[in-house]
C-alpha cells in the first residue's frame, strides 16, 4: 500500500468542497486559491486546480469576471454561483455526515 498515495487521493476527493468554500467568501484569482490551499495543508498545484475549476464552471458551480492586473494581463477572478452555494450546504453536509461516520469506524 502507497499511504501517500491514499492521502493524495483523499485530499483530491475533498479538493471541490474547499474551493467553493474559499470562493464563497470573495472572488479570487487561481493563484490566490492554491495559496489559501497550501495554507491549509492542501497541498495542490496549478495542474490540479484548473481542471477542477473547468469542472465548476461547465456545472455552473463558479463564474468568473476578468480585472485588469497592475502587472501583466486581464486576470480571471473565479466567484460561486447561486448553484455553487447550494451544491456547497450539500457538500458541507456530506462531509459532516462522512466525518461522523469515520470517526465512529476508527473510535
Amino acid at each position: 500500500m502507497n499511504i501517500n498515495n491514499t492521502k493524495a487521493q483523499m485530499r483530491k476527493g475533498l479538493l471541490e468542497l474547499c474551493v467553493l468554500s474559499i470562493i464563497d467568501k470573495v472572488e479570487m484569482y487561481p493563484s490566490d486559491i492554491i495559496t489559501k490551499l497550501k495554507d491549509a495543508k492542501m497541498i495542490v498545484v496549478e495542474g490540479t486546480l484548473y481542471p477542477l475549476l473547468n469542472r465548476l464552471l461547465k456545472g455552473d458551480l463558479v463564474s468568473y469576471n476578468w480585472k485588469e492586473s497592475n502587472s501583466g494581463p486581464p486576470r480571471k477572478y473565479y466567484m460561486i454561483t447561486a448553484s455553487g452555494k447550494t451544491a456547497l450546504k450539500e457538500l458541507k453536509s456530506t462531509w459532516k455526515e462522512m466525518e461522523a461516520a469515520v470517526n465512529n469506524a476508527v473510535s
